[in-house]
């Protein structure tokens, strides 16, 4: 399947079905000139597709340069971005060079930030290997580290020139790591298609279903600007709060992120009349994924909103939180207040 991301400057295909790997070489030669590119993935992915996708990508031409980071959260870091550009210049990547992200959001974030600050900015593509990435981060162009304050403040904008998503590779996943990416499924449901929570089993067609929700919504609003965009933020602001006051690595981002929804569900019944059946089919939802649904009690609620004082969804210490009226209507509010969030939170410890 093919999903088309229209954006003005720089539209952009997204492949999404089996057997993609062995067909990275030609799709990528699709889009740019066979040349000179840093593979970049991380420990857990690269023993399993690396040589796959490296063979792919001789046979079309490119001449590739494969550089492994830690896998895990904090390898989305200024250090492991400085590292792997070190790593391209010894190397002798350069301007005419391009990079390839294979792995998860981690990998994507960091390949595509070190594609925008490398000599300036140089092509990327996506071969994302997770659910998270395939239905979510590997659309859109946001690329970043995160920062001792918080979760993705150092960054950039930088559009894949394509994205392969080869849904093979969600077989290789671990149930918990398989899990987390509904999270973000689930997201996409509540804001646009709710019709969807009774449709998670076909993985392309679902993978597919979420691409187009996201290009949907990035081609309306691909820098943020007019507040179409930040509807993705739905239940982010304080999961990426949880995910910073509890340290990189304990919550998957995914878990995270169910713990933010469950909080903003509860808020939109409360603030925007949200029925309550259809929060309750949001967390069940979340539930059949066995991601959590209550916060462990020695994360304290004031770490939290710390956390979130900090996020980019605070414009000038206004709280811009998104909230949902009814399935597939939501909204940015500038009426949750930072005693609403944390009474929330607390209420996630029930």
């Amino acid at each position: 399947m093919i999903v088309p991301v229209p954006l003005k400057n720089c539209p952009y295909d997204v492949h999404a079905g089996p057997g993609l790997l062995d067909q990275a070489g030609s799709l990528a030669a699709s889009v740019v000139k066979p040349r000179r590119c840093a593979l970049i993935t991380d420990s857990n992915v690269a023993p399993l597709y690396a040589g796959q996708v490296e063979n792919s990508l001789s046979d079309a031409g490119f001449e590739v340069t494969t550089l492994v980071s830690p896998a895990g959260e904090k390898s989305k870091s200024m250090a492991e971005t400085s590292s792997l550009c070190d790593r391209m210049i010894a190397a002798g990547l350069d301007r005419s060079s391009c990079v390839m992200a294979l792995g998860g959001g981690v990998v994507g974030d960091l390949a595509g930030f070190v594609a925008a600050i490398y000599y300036r900015g140089i092509p990327f593509i996506q071969i994302p290997t997770t659910v998270v990435a395939q239905v979510d981060s590997s659309v859109g162009g946001k690329t970043g580290v995160n920062a001792p304050g918080g979760k993705n403040l150092i960054g950039a904008f930088h559009q894949p020139r394509i994205v392969i998503a080869d849904t093979d590779t969600l077989s290789s996943l671990p149930e918990r790591e398989f899990n987390e990416g509904f999270a973000e499924i689930i997201k996409h449901a509540a804001i646009r298609d709710f019709e969807m929570l009774d449709a998670l089993d076909d993985l392309p067609a679902l993978v597919s279903r979420n691409v187009a929700i996201k290009a949907s919504i990035v081609a309306d609003d691909e820098f943020e600007t007019k507040g179409v965009r930040a509807l993705l933020n739905f239940g982010h602001t304080i999961g990426h709060g949880i995910e910073n006051a509890a340290g990189y690595g304990r919550f998957l981002h995914g878990e995270a992120i169910s713990l933010g929804l469950v909080a903003a569900c509860r808020l939109s019944v409360e603030k925007a009349g949200l029925p309550e059946p259809n929060c309750d089919k949001i967390l069940s939802a979340l539930a059949r994924y066995k991601l959590p649904l209550s916060l462990p009690p020695d994360i304290p609620v004031g770490k939290i909103i710390t956390a979130l004082q900090k996020d980019k969804k605070f414009h000038s210490g206004t709280i811009r939180f998104v909230l949902l009226r009814s399935p597939g209507d939501a909204f940015v509010s500038d009426e949750v207040t930072e005693s609403d969030i944390a009474r929330q939170i607390e209420a996630l410890r029930d």
